[in-house]
């Protein structure tokens, strides 16, 4: 891999690089070994990508199971405060570089402000109280969207993604504007979702997203990532509701499974979540070379 985004960026801006160059210079013998330990470097690497998330999740679920409920200070409030406090412990710690903690940002704004149009619509609602909020939505609610965009970020640097076949930038993000737009105007207008989906397919049918977990590069049809993410977090969003994070009208009277017809809000905001990464990170072409060496270039 060349550029400032390789392993050189990694060693020099978070602690994760001096762990990842250790593991990338392991050498198990070729074969079921080797492939194995790829399959693992695979792993740890989602892992990491995953911590803001993962820990955001492990509070939701003790909070909800061990927190006391006569504590002086609303569990919500505790959760914003825990939230804020992992952000800064991963900024200090050189666990996440500021460019990732300003993507968190811009996911915390564009998440609120869509927390305040749904609940206000009755779409969900936060049960328990709080000091910490903004008409009702309690401030940790902007850092489970922030979750996902840091994972986007940091999966992106991290597996140093490269693209084939990756459309026009002005027409990816004219179609995430339209998504984001019909999230708010299907209350009122017809929703146009199928007709986005449609879309989507089209401008990114033939789009593969190039990484390297050790030696080699990987691929997959980009289309395929996005649904494997909003999978995961249709998973953690059951969690969540589980543990009274937030819930659904049909769970006031106990929990009950989020319907699978989430996945497809999920799919439509994981990809937005992806072009708001994009802005910073630009999506880089790969252009297969006649040695089958990778050269890269920024898309255009």
């Amino acid at each position: 891999m060349s550029g400032p985004s390789g392993l050189e960026e990694q060693v020099a801006h978070t602690r994760f690089g001096a762990i990842r160059a250790r593991l990338e210079g392991f050498e198990p013998r070729p074969g079921l070994r080797a492939w194995t330990y790829e399959f693992l470097l695979f792993g740890f690497k989602q892992g990491w990508a995953c911590l803001f998330g993962a820990l955001l999740l492990a509070l939701l679920l003790g909070t909800y199971l061990f927190y006391p409920a006569d504590a002086a200070l609303a569990r919500y409030d505790f959760l914003t405060l825990a939230a804020l406090a992992i952000q800064i412990a991963m900024l200090a710690l050189r666990l996440e570089t500021m460019e990732e903690a300003r993507v968190i940002l811009a996911f915390h704004v564009v998440g609120t402000v869509m927390e305040l149009f749904k609940t206000a619509l009755g779409s969900w609602q936060y049960p328990e109280p709080s000091l910490l909020h903004v008409a009702g939505v309690p401030l940790f609610s902007g850092f489970m969207y922030a979750a996902v965009g840091s994972y986007v970020a940091r999966v992106w640097r991290i597996f140093d993604f490269r693209f084939t076949g990756y459309p026009r930038p002005w027409a990816s993000v004219a179609l995430a504007v339209a998504i984001y737009v019909n999230f708010f105007a299907h209350h009122w207008l017809p929703d146009m979702r199928l007709a986005l989906f449609a879309l989507l397919f089209v401008l990114f049918a033939r789009t593969r997203v190039w990484f390297r977990v050790w030696h080699e590069d990987r691929w997959m049809p980009l289309l395929v990532g996005w649904l494997l993410v909003a999978l995961f977090i249709w998973f953690a969003e059951n969690i969540s509701t589980f543990s009274h994070a937030w819930i659904y009208p049909d769970q006031k009277d106990g929990w009950a499974l989020v319907h699978p017809g989430k996945l497809g809000a999920w799919y439509l905001l994981m990809y937005v979540s992806f072009v708001l990464v994009a802005a910073v990170h630009r999506p880089k072409a790969r252009e297969a070379t006649p040695d089958a060496s990778s050269t890269y270039a920024e898309v255009r």
